[in-house]
């Protein structure tokens, strides 16, 4: 009896896992699987090919054909044993047997995007999308992510636009300034939606086709196109392609997995084997460049948060009648935190809420609540106002105070560490270090243009890895080998995670290497330290992102020193801007 045939594509990109089986020798596709691996590709993969694999149960005995592909499958096609494809070629493949009368394919991914043009006789020409991210999936997710709506609603927020504006989509980080200005404007929602697709169409063509003319037939593939229709008519304008030029692949999701797949060769294996062949991939080898563990375990752990814990103890006062209280506020450019205290500087009320771009209605929702909590017979003696928002919020509600961020938050650390020696403080998008001397500043860095360093750094990644932010700090407490990842900004870091993924490191491993990175950015790229006896021996830290403890044992490690924090480190500005206003006050 003659034994079936099969053709087996895997790619494995930055963040999902596709799979193909074609059947031999008409390469049909029998079936297909696709998932997020969030940084697990041995554990997900193994999963999907035995789901893949049941769907042919009748030909247990059949043979297979595996190549792998993607930004990741390198590291893992050695380690199975099986020959690796480039995608762009894997992707010219399919066009070549299965669109024989495609011009140009356009192709966007998760965080890569590829252009190539066919012309008979010659070898197409292909090309690819660098370090960055602009024009990719990613920066579609990210956009979602600013809206606070999720990416199946952008298509139909898309759909009802009305006009377009200026996006910069060269950059997740450049773009976020658009984005949040439009936000801050009441443009809608709808219309943000369609101008970040029309600039993500306008990347795309400008990076890859580079003058090159795009001729019909246009095949587009990839997710983005698969799931994003108006995506496809900001395409067509940008490329200017009328729609009967122009074709959505089928399986437009798993093209370099088809490709890959029509193009396996070498030795066949049985379904069992190929079944095992993530089981090959699943023993980390330690990299030459890891970091020692922020943590040996969680006993460890305990220990020191409840060394932590003992050191600046700050207890929450409650409200009485009769009593005279202070409130602070800081309107940042993405949150806004306020503080009341009582007169023995004992917070009362606390709120920690995102503007999504209105500073205004924030602080007002903030305020309404702070009534409910605690009455409305509260007697607010003095107010006081920091940050983005600071001049708003001071005229729309007749604040008493403003005050610049450096001089809240070194109020704030001063009050509670009174020998500090140096203050830290890092955002979502900003970092500000204050060099202390003889209870006075000496000096004050801030970041530029750079966010690597910053709280939205971390965000950005454990959100594409799968993850909640506050999950992704926790894992990095358990790393043992947590892998060196350097200081890169944003965008080319892209580039460091896929290789530690491609190296077989754990997501435990990656998180735990995001916070040395921020660190490693901080004393390295925006302080330039020479010698951390610059910090001194009495170093505070500040701001949400100290919220994640693997961010602070790695500053200790890094720097040799201890370091103390606060209960509420992301709302030390407001706490700053409340003492302030009880000491403008007199009291």
């Amino acid at each position: 009896m003659s034994t079936d045939m099969y053709k087996l594509g895997i790619d494995i990109g930055s963040t999902t896992i596709k799979m193909a089986l074609l059947r031999v020798p008409d390469m049909q596709i029998v079936a297909t699987a696709y998932e997020r691996h969030n940084a697990n590709p041995a554990a997900v993969g193994a999963r999907m090919l035995e789901e893949l694999f049941a769907r042919i149960e009748g030909d247990a005995d059949a043979r297979v054909l595996v190549a792998v592909t993607g930004s990741v499958g390198m590291g893992y096609a050695a380690r199975m044993g099986v020959p690796f494809r480039q995608e762009v070629l894997a992707a010219a493949e399919v066009v070549k047997r299965m669109y024989p009368d495609v011009h140009t394919l356009v192709d966007i991914g998760g965080e890569d995007s590829k252009m190539i043009f066919f012309e008979p006789g010659r070898v197409p020409d292909m090309r690819m999308n660098g370090n960055c991210a602009g024009g990719t999936g990613a920066f579609i997710d990210q956009t979602a992510t600013l809206l606070g709506v999720d990416i199946t609603e952008i298509n139909d927020l898309a759909a009802q636009a009305e006009q377009i504006y200026p996006i910069a989509s060269r950059c997740g980080v450049f773009s976020k300034t658009d984005i949040q200005n439009l936000i801050s404007r009441s443009v809608s929602k709808a219309d943000i939606a369609a101008s970040m697709l029309n600039a993500v169409s306008m990347q795309v063509v400008s990076a890859l086709a580079r003058g090159q003319e795009i001729m019909p037939c246009v095949l587009l593939c990839g997710g983005p196109f698969a799931y994003i229709p108006e995506l496809r008519k900001y395409m067509l304008k940008s490329m200017n392609i009328r729609e009967e030029e122009c074709r959505v692949a089928e399986y437009s999701q798993w093209i370099p997995a088809i490709g890959t797949a029509l193009m396996a060769e070498g030795e066949s294996m049985t379904v069992q084997a190929v079944r095992a062949l993530f089981e090959r991939t699943d023993v980390q080898t330690l990299p030459a460049n890891s970091l020692p563990p922020l943590f040996r375990s969680e006993t460890e752990y305990r220990s020191w948060l409840a060394s932590k814990e003992a050191q600046i103890p700050l207890s929450r006062g409650s409200i009485k009648t009769g009593g005279r209280y202070f409130l602070g506020v800081d309107s940042g450019s993405t949150t806004t935190k306020v503080v009341l205290l009582n007169e023995t500087d004992e917070p009362v009320y606390t709120d920690y809420r995102y503007n999504n771009g209105n500073a205004y209605e924030a602080f007002r929702e903030s305020l309404q609540q702070l009534h409910a909590q605690v009455g409305g017979d509260v007697e607010i003696v003095a107010s006081c106002s920091t940050g983005y928002g600071e001049n708003l919020l001071r005229k729309a509600f007749g604040l008493d105070h403003g005050i610049v961020e450096t001089m809240a938050h070194f109020m704030a650390a001063k009050a509670l560490l009174p020998d500090v020696s140096f203050v830290l403080d890092i955002g979502g998008q900003d970092m500000k270090a204050i060099f202390v001397e003889n209870g006075s500043i000496r000096r004050i860095e801030i970041n530029e243009a750079c966010s690597s360093g910053c709280g939205s750094f971390i965000m950005t990644f454990a959100r594409q890895l799968g993850f909640e932010v506050g999950d992704f700090a926790r894992m990095a407490l358990r790393a043992q080998h947590p892998y060196d990842l350097g200081t890169r900004c944003t965008v080319f870091m892209n580039s460091k995670v896929k290789q530690a993924m491609r190296e077989g490191a754990s997501v435990e491993d990656i998180a735990a290497g995001f916070s040395y990175s921020v660190i490693k950015n901080c004393l390295y790229k925006v302080l330039k330290l020479q010698s951390f006896d610059e910090l001194g021996v009495h170093i505070m830290v500040q701001g949400g992102t100290f919220r994640n403890h693997s961010v602070v044992r790695a500053l200790e490690l890094l720097t040799g020193r201890d370091v103390c924090f606060s209960p509420i480190p992301e709302l030390m500005g407001a706490y700053g801007c409340a003492l302030y206003a009880r000491l403008q006050a007199g009291w």
